[in-house]
């Protein structure tokens, strides 16, 4: 092959690629996906007990709660820990790493909610450290011995990996987001072309998340969602459950 063919592929695939690394893409589709060995279809984040109180009936009212997760509540907070999380591996700030580690791992509202990110978290270190190694991810754990949130766990994986902080943190909501629906597909029940509206009507709010989340400092964190909390505290003692949290 000839220099200028070679040349003409190379800039043809990062035009295709929209300036976004293609093993960067690849990594993220893999860690944010469903499939992705981590337990995310077995949490509810109280939405259990949200359906069964009859806070949420259909695809409007989940839609609404989903918003006020997204922009004032648990969506919110893990977004401000990614991206925190992210630019401490980013600068070798090791004091700043150990600092969102423990904030996120203590900010949790409730025992279930705290399970659903610890549990997480630790599945997606073990996973990723033995399928997508990286020394970050040796950094977090050689720094902080407790638990591990969720999103501090991505956050330092997407730093180790030299994935660009702004789109992983919104693939991290997407994601997120997309199985807090799922949830509420299977718990309502709603049908597949329900839950992909509230997918899209929900957009502009995680877009807002997470462009708040990449400016905010950790004093700013903090929570607004109430009946949210409120839903995984009841959802420890709910009767029948289908999930964990």
């Amino acid at each position: 092959m000839d220099t200028v063919t070679s040349t003409t592929i190379m800039e043809n695939s990062d035009e295709s690629a929209g300036g976004f690394d293609p093993a960067a893409l690849y990594r993220l589709m893999a860690w944010l996906s469903p499939a992705y060995p981590v337990g995310a279809f077995s949490y509810s984040s109280g939405i259990e007990w949200a359906v069964e109180a009859g806070d949420i009936v259909d695809a409007a009212t989940l839609q609404r709660w989903l918003g006020v997760m997204i922009r004032e509540g648990g969506g919110y907070c893990d977004a401000v820990f990614f991206a925190h999380a992210y630019r401490a591996i980013e600068h070798d700030e090791d004091a700043a790493l150990r600092v969102v580690a423990e904030l996120a791992t203590a900010f949790a509202p409730s025992r279930e909610r705290h399970l659903e990110t610890t549990a997480q978290g630790r599945a997606f270190l073990d996973t990723t450290r033995a399928a997508w190694p990286t020394p970050a991810l040796d950094r977090l754990l050689a720094v902080w011995d407790g638990g591990i949130a969720l999103p501090v766990a991505v956050g330092v994986a997407c730093a180790g990996h030299a994935v660009a902080l702004e789109p992983a943190l919104h693939a991290y909501l997407h994601a997120f987001t997309a199985n807090l629906i799922s949830t509420g597909v299977r718990l309502i029940p709603l049908g597949q072309t329900d839950g992909q509206r509230v997918l899209a009507a929900l957009e502009p709010g995680v877009a807002t998340t997470a462009e708040c989340a990449l400016v905010a400092a950790l004093d700013d964190i903090g929570g607004a969602a109430f009946r949210s909390d409120i839903a995984s505290m009841r959802h420890e003692t709910q009767y029948t459950r289908l999930f964990r949290s």
